[in-house]
C-alpha cells in the first residue's frame, strides 16, 4: 500500500506512476471512492454517536417522552443499520483498489515501455572461447549422468528435473558458498516456511495481480467428485515472501535495523504465460532453490539505496568468486513493477544461449510493503515509521549451473569445477564421465 495523504496532496505523480509502469488503475476513481468512503464513515459514525448519546438518556426518562425517544432510537438503528452496511461495501471497494496503487518509482529509472527498454549499467569478466565445438548444459548433464530431464518429466511433468550424483553435490556446493559467503558478512540465516498465507502473499505485494497466477495454491480440488476448498496455503516464488513476512505486525526499535536476512528455501512457479518459451533445459523451471537477501532497514531512502548497493554487489561477489561474466540492467519502468522504487536485474553469459540469462534481481520497495505487512519501528523520539524493505537473490540454482556448466567444460567432455566450490565438494577438480 501506499500512503494515501501523500497520494492525495498529489494525485498527479502517481497517475504519471501508473502511465509510467503501465498499470491499469484509475486514480481518479480510487480518490472518488476514497471521498465518498470518508463522508460514508462521518455520517456513520455521527448516526452512531447520536444513537449512543439517546441511549444514555433513555433510562432517565419517562411516559411519552420514553417511547418517542425509544421509537426514535429504533427508526435510527433501521438507518445506521443499512448505511453500515453500504459503507462495509464502499470500504471493501476502498481497500481492494488500495491493493492495485502504484509506488512512484525513484528519479533515476529509467522510462521505458518494457523489458526491451531496460538499460545496461555495467558488465563485468571476459566471454569464454573454445577451441572444440562447446556443448549446452543438457547434452553436458546427460553425458556426465548427473541430469536426468526425461524421468523428471515422467514423474512431475514437463519443465520438470532430477539432478544427481555430482550435479545435485555441485548445486549444494554453489548454495553452501553463497550462504558462507554472506554469513561472513553477518548475514541471518533463516530456513523459512515454504508455505504462507493469502495476506503475506498480499503483504509483499504478489497478490492481487500478474504474479498470482505463477503461485501454486494447496488444497484439493475435489473429494469424491465435490469441490474442496482450498486451504489459505500457497507455495513460495521466493523466500522473500516468508522472510519479510516474519516481523509482519510487529514494531521495531531504531538501534535493531537494519535486519540483514537470508532465506534459504525451495521456490516453486507454474511458469503460467511462458508456453513453449525456454522450454530445453534448466532456464524456466517449476522447481529451484534460492538464497534470497531481505532487508528491513529505516525510513530513509539515502541508507535504502546504500543497502540496495549492498545487497547487489553481493551477489556480484559470488559471480565474480565463480569467475562468471554477467551484466547489471537497469531496470525501465514499464517493467519495473507496481511496488517497487528502483530494480537492477543481473545476468549472467550462457553460451548456449549466445546472451545473458537472468539470475538474479535486486528491488528497493520503500515503505510499500511495510505498510500492507504492517512493521513498523520506533525512531528516537518515539514516533512511529515503517521501515524500508529490500531483496535481491544472492543465488538460485539451478539456472545457475547452466553457465557453471557450459563455461567450465572441457574438450574431453568434462567439467572443471570452479576453485571456490572444491572445499563443498570434497577437493574435488572436476566432474568427469563415469
Amino acid at each position: 500500500m501506499i500512503d494515501l495523504q501523500d497520494l492525495r496532496q498529489h494525485p498527479d505523480a502517481y497517475k504519471d506512476a501508473a502511465k509510467k509502469k503501465r498499470l491499469k488503475v484509475d486514480i481518479d476513481a480510487f480518490l472518488k471512492l476514497d471521498e465518498e468512503r470518508r463522508e460514508a464513515l462521518k455520517k456513520v459514525e455521527n448516526m452512531r454517536a447520536k444513537k449512543n448519546e439517546v441511549s444514555k438518556q433513555v433510562p432517565q426518562m419517562k411516559g411519552n417522552e420514553k417511547k418517542k425517544a425509544i421509537a426514535a432510537m429504533k427508526e435510527l438503528g433501521t438507518v445506521l443499520e443499512g448505511d453500515e452496511a453500504k459503507l462495509a461495501t464502499t470500504e471493501e471497494q476502498w481497500t481492494n483498489m488500495q491493493l492495485l496503487l502504484p509506488a512512484i518509482p525513484l528519479p533515476q529509472v529509467p522510462v521505458g515501455k518494457d523489458e526491451s527498454e531496460n538499460r545496461e549499467a555495467k558488465t563485468w569478466g571476459t566471454m569464454p572461447s573454445f577451441e572444440f565445438e562447446p556443448k549446452d548444459h543438457v547434452t553436458l548433464g546427460e553425458e556426465l549422468d548427473i541430469l536426468d530431464i526425461p524421468r523428471g518429466a515422467k514423474v512431475a511433468g514437463a519443465r520438470s528435473y532430477y539432478l544427481k550424483g555430482d550435479g545435485a553435490r555441485l548445486e549444494m556446493a554453489v548454495l553452501q558458498f553463497a550462504l558462507e559467503h554472506l554469513r561472513k558478512k553477518g548475514w541471518t540465516q533463516f530456513t523459512p516456511p515454504y508455505l504462507a498465507t493469502y495476506d503475506c502473499f498480499m503483504g509483499t505485494g504478489f497478490f492481487p495481480g500478474a504474479d498470482q497466477a505463477n503461485i501454486y495454491a494447496v488444497g484439493e480440488q475435489e473429494t469424491k467428485g465435490q469441490p474442496v476448498k482450498p486451504d489459505d496455503l500457497y507455495l513460495i516464488g521466493t523466500s522473500e515472501v516468508t522472510v519479510a513476512s516474519y516481523h509482519m505486525g510487529e514494531t521495531l526499535s531504531e538501534a535493531a535495523l537494519p535486519k540483514r536476512y537470508a532465506g534459504f528455501s525451495p521456490c516453486f512457479r507454474r511458469e503460467a504465460g511462458t508456453y513453449g518459451k525456454d522450454t530445453r533445459g534448466l532456464y524456466r523451471i517449476h522447481q529451484f532453490q534460492k538464497i534470497e537477501q531481505v532487508v528491513l532497514c529505516r525510513a530513509d531512502t539515502d541508507e535504502g539505496l546504500k543497502i540496495f548497493e549492498e545487497i547487489r554487489t553481493n551477489a556480484e561477489e559470488v559471480l565474480q568468486a565463480l569467475k562468471l561474466p554477467y551484466r547489471i540492467l537497469d531496470i525501465c519502468t514499464g517493467d519495473l513493477g507496481k511496488g517497487k522504487l528502483i530494480q537492477n536485474d543481473i545476468e549472467t553469459w550462457m553460451p548456449s544461449r549466445k546472451a545473458y540469462g537472468e539470475t538474479h534481481s535486486c528491488s528497493y520497495l520503500g515503505d510499500f510493503q511495510a505498510r500492507r505487512l504492517n512493521i513498523r519501528y520506533a525512531d528516537a523520539d518515539g514516533k512511529k515509521k515503517f521501515v524500508h524493505t529490500l531483496n535481491n537473490t544472492c543465488i538460485a540454482s539451478p539456472r545457475i549451473l547452466i553457465p557453471i556448466l557450459e563455461i567450465n567444460q572441457n574438450a574431453d567432455g568434462s567439467v572443471t569445477i570452479p576453485e571456490v566450490l572444491r572445499p563443498y565438494m570434497g577437493g574435488q577438480e572436476k566432474i568427469e564421465r563415469k
